[in-house]
């Protein structure tokens, strides 16, 4: 295990045009998947937001159904859990809590709609792991959905929406007129056994989906929406967590489309829990940042992330020193632990630079592995297509020719098994 990553952070981003063979096995028949480290649960007990007076006409305040419709499945407990539908309709709420052994069931042309009257907003503790909001000191406004201590969590339907109608928060985060960090759609906090599929999430306030310190969670055949100019809407942030499985997705949003993160700091360091074993699989989408990002935010460490088969539209870049800081209590010593860093079956049209990758003077960044990555576009007369330093690897049929420090004899045999 590497030892805690920088306060400053560290950055990967992975994008490209097209895709090679998303996702087939050697079987030519067969379609890799991580999706099976969370079955499926078939609740045998049903009920509806109808049931609880529900009314989907956009215009009424749903809030006491959600939170009495959870409570209900709470209360009960019924053996294999419960499945709360959603019927065909609008349905505006406040933010909610779910539980247990609970499956949130969206019909098709259901919608769950965040009211934009801020001002009742429930505001949480800050993560331990970040020792205060993202934006701000102090605590940090709730989820719009949230989750703590559960286990046995299912979002899912057939493909209704759930929107967070962020443009009110994005307006006061330009106007700086916030002063608690903006609420995420989901959060699940402590939690495992998590299944998120078939649903649209779009225009969230803040971060999208943000499993943190959560183990086996599953993210899959979901959409994720924002306009290109929302603020910090990343799309999947695995935080602190275990066992992600991060497949079949279209993202296209204003921040990183997936980043790995794992505390902020010395409250990451003393955290410590990492990230580790996060797969991300036949992604596709746009950003004006990140593909694929590691960082920031990944003092606790980062292991084992595969990204392959992503399907973007930019070249490629791993940084370091990029991020800011909660207070003036971190440790500019403290500097990361980057190596073995799998890039594989990546095309790319219309790059404008093949790749970007900078390690940090004092700890650069080794076994870094480039193979079948083929980007071409359109150079300015003076551009080099790929700009590297403080790093060393190796790359197997990589076009344009890569940069020298990534033609490594000694790191060579480390990534012969990817040539």
């Amino acid at each position: 295990m590497p030892r805690p990553w920088a306060s400053a952070g560290f950055v990967m981003f992975l994008a490209a045009a097209v895709p090679l063979l998303a996702g087939v096995s050697a079987a030519a028949d067969e379609v890799v998947t991580c999706s099976g480290i969370v079955p499926m649960s078939d609740r045998a007990d049903r009920i509806s937001i109808a049931d609880f007076g529900g009314v989907g006409d956009g215009r009424t305040l749903n809030t006491k159904a959600f939170r009495e419709a959870v409570y209900r499945i709470w209360h009960l407990a019924r053996p294999g859990g419960t499945l709360l539908y959603v019927p065909p309709g609008v349905y505006l709420t406040e933010s909610f809590n779910l539980t247990s052994h609970m499956t949130l069931y969206l019909a098709g042309g259901a919608v769950i709609k965040a009211t934009q009257h801020t001002s009742n907003w429930p505001l949480i503790a800050p993560l331990p792991s970040y020792g205060r909001g993202r934006e701000h000191p102090g605590g940090r406004y709730m989820s719009f959905i949230h989750g703590d201590g559960l286990q046995d969590v299912i979002i899912t339907g057939e493909n209704g929406t759930i929107d967070g109608q962020g443009d009110v928060w994005w307006n006061m985060w330009r106007q700086r007129s916030l002063s608690f960090t903006r609420p995420n759609l989901i959060e699940l906090v402590n939690s495992r056994d998590i299944i998120i599929s078939n649903v649209v999430f779009q225009n969230s306030p803040f971060w999208n989906i943000h499993p943190v310190y959560c183990s086996n969670v599953v993210v899959r055949n979901v959409t994720i929406l924002a306009p290109l100019d929302s603020p910090n809407t990343d799309g999947i942030d695995p935080d602190s967590s275990s066992n992600v499985c991060i497949e079949d997705s279209y993202i296209s949003v204003g921040d990183d489309l997936v980043s790995v993160k794992s505390g902020w700091d010395e409250y990451g360091i003393a955290y410590g829990r990492p990230s580790s074993n996060i797969t991300i699989r036949r992604l596709t989408g746009s950003s004006p940042f990140a593909g694929i990002a590691v960082g920031s935010e990944t003092s606790g460490g980062v292991e084992n992330v595969l990204a392959e088969n992503i399907n973007l539209y930019k070249g490629m870049k791993i940084s370091g020193d990029v991020g800011d800081h909660p207070d003036d209590k971190y440790d500019p010593n403290a500097l990361p632990v980057v190596k073995g860093i799998l890039i594989k079956d990546v095309w790319g049209t219309n790059v404008q630079q093949a790749g970007l990758i900078r390690g940090i003077k004092g700890a650069p960044f080794t076994g870094v592995c480039l193979s079948n990555v083929n980007l071409h576009g359109k150079l300015g007369p003076r551009e080099d297509p790929w700009s590297c330093s403080d790093v060393s690897g190796a790359a197997f049929k990589v076009s344009p020719f890569p940069c020298s420090e990534l033609t490594s004899v000694s790191q060579s045999a480390s990534c012969a098994i990817y040539s």
